[in-house]
């Protein structure tokens, strides 16, 4: 049993063990709880002073209203939709993520995708595994000459361009909400004033931007129209920035070429309707797509450094 007066923390998502030692250093009792669902957290939130959660759990009035102990809540990673931040405030929880701890592993991932696509290495490795061998129908395009845009300029998007410093782009940066003073450090990247720029330069395009409500479907079936013939779209960010329908449209006419998409409309396979079915079927015959499970950002590096984040802010504001 667990005594009245222990400061408990709800950890509803997996993570790295570091998370759970700093916590209980901190005199916290942790309850880790990776499997519990969405409707068990709210049962029991009104226990705990603390809540680390990664995406699953939306902790909106609702949620708030019952966490009537709540002083905190920690997202491991960038994405803040799933928390009223206003209503928090309100309620004076202290809300804190950590883009910091998975920028790198999300700006790699960015670069590996399109390399593979640019490389076609994902239909070249299936085929030379089936005894295949089509070394002139894979015949590449290299990124040096290309011009790349980068839309949001953030965490992840500064942090991607700095991968690209040695690659002999021209790397163009939009950020509507944000001047983060990166490219100052950067003189390989120009940072734009209008997304217009993007669209008309850019053979590349890369997202990397918090889903709201001026950012869902920013990608749809203007915007693509508005952009060059024939490129290359990645997103590494939030699948509801990308309308699903309008990217297939374009793939299919040759609008878009290419693209690189780790994160989805639905990532619930499982609980498609049948018009996602037949959208996803359609999007998985595309050769030039390169496709992974909302992974970027996802690795063992990252685990640790999120949690170390996490830590570092909520000792701050604490302790």
């Amino acid at each position: 049993m667990h005594k009245m007066s222990e400061k408990r923390v709800l950890i509803t998502d997996d993570c790295h063990p570091y998370l759970i030692e700093q916590l209980t250093a901190m005199g916290y009792f942790c309850d880790f709880f990776p499997e519990i669902s969405p409707e068990e957290t709210l049962a029991k939130i009104p226990a705990y002073v603390g809540l680390i959660i990664n995406s699953k759990i939306n902790v909106n009035q609702v949620f708030l209203d019952r966490a009537v102990k709540l002083e905190f809540v920690g997202r491991l990673g960038s994405g803040m939709e799933i928390v009223d931040r206003p209503y928090a405030d309100q309620k004076g929880v202290f809300v804190v993520s950590s883009p910091e701890g998975n920028r790198n592993a999300v700006a790699e991932q960015a670069l590996g995708m399109l390399l593979s696509l640019a490389n076609n290495l994902c239909r070249s490795d299936r085929e030379v595994r089936r005894l295949e061998w089509h070394r002139e129908a894979n015949r590449g395009w290299e990124l040096m000459g290309k011009t790349i845009g980068i839309v949001g300029f953030g965490h992840t998007g500064s942090s991607f361009a700095a991968k690209l410093s040695g690659l002999g782009m021209q790397v163009l940066a939009y950020d509507k909400y944000l001047y983060s003073g990166y490219a100052d450090h950067m003189p390989w990247v120009k940072e734009v004033q209008f997304l217009s720029e993007i669209q008309e330069n850019s053979q590349i395009i890369s997202l990397h931007l918090p889903l709201h409500s001026e950012t869902k479907h920013l990608v749809n079936q203007k915007f693509i129209e508005q952009c060059r013939k024939g490129f290359v779209l990645v997103n590494t960010s939030r699948g509801k920035v990308v309308d699903t329908k309008a990217v297939i449209e374009a793939l299919e006419t040759g609008q878009i070429g290419g693209a690189c998409l780790d994160v989805f409309e639905n990532e619930k396979p499982k609980t498609f309707t049948e018009t996602e079915e037949k959208q996803f079927k359609k999007l998985y015959q595309f050769d030039q797509v390169v496709l992974t499970p909302h992974i970027a950002g996802w690795t063992q590096e990252s685990k640790r450094r999120m949690a170390e984040m996490l830590i570092e802010k909520l000792k701050r504001k604490f302790f």
